[in-house]
């Protein structure tokens, strides 16, 4: 369906421009979103930031979520109450957990972004951006951050997802943009010719010309 994800974005781009949002902010959920993103903004003529989400493992058992951290002016994080308990809740644990992946937020923060601060969603209409959704965790958590940030209207807008996800997530957002919905869903991935694992670096050179540009 999509040559790349920048084929991707300049699809999703022309869609998401018949909204006339006013002043709009896009967030990119990185390393995949990025380059779908960067064409969303272009497309907008609106500023473009990241959005970086981190999950915060249980003690012995990283794969189970106790939560998950999403950088910020105000980072916000977000609780796995019946796991929280099931572990005991070790608040001091959980504390030093959630300062471990705050670091690594802001490491990855500044090796992508430099010196520039985080865009303050308050007020503005923001339009979230990857690359797909399969469960859709991570645009949840990220939806929701914005929420806790006051954002004006949160739109979430993808190239492909499947429509159970979609479901789910129109309970978090005021609109949901989805280029293709196919049935059966098994992956992102086949939807691309070329879906190839972003590196750092080719991460960072997107956004730097998309700022240069």
């Amino acid at each position: 369906m999509f040559t790349d994800r920048t084929d991707a974005g300049r699809r999703l781009g022309a869609r998401v421009a018949g909204l006339a949002l006013v002043d709009p902010v896009v967030y990119a959920l990185p390393r995949g979103g990025v380059p779908v993103a960067v064409e969303v903004a272009a497309a907008l003529k609106a500023p473009l930031d990241l959005l970086i989400v981190r999950k915060i493992g249980t003690p012995g058992n990283p794969e189970v979520a106790l939560g998950a951290v999403v950088d910020g002016d105000e980072p916000q994080m977000f609780i796995n109450e019946d796991i929280f308990a099931e572990t005991g809740r070790d608040v001091a644990g959980l504390q030093q957990a959630r300062n471990h992946e705050l670091a690594e937020i802001e490491r990855r923060r500044h090796r992508y972004l430099g010196d520039r601060p985080p865009i303050n969603p308050h007020g503005r209409v923001v339009v979230v951006v990857d690359d797909g959704l399969a469960t859709g965790a991570t645009a949840k958590v990220a939806l929701a951050a914005l929420r806790r940030h006051g954002a004006a209207q949160v739109i979430l807008a993808v190239p492909v997802a499947p429509a159970d996800t979609l479901g789910e997530m129109k309970e978090l957002v005021d609109v949901v943009i989805a280029l293709e919905v196919p049935t059966p869903f098994w992956a992102i991935g086949p939807f691309y010719r070329d879906f190839h694992q972003l590196s750092d670096e080719e991460t960072i050179g997107l956004l730097r010309q998309a700022w240069d540009g």
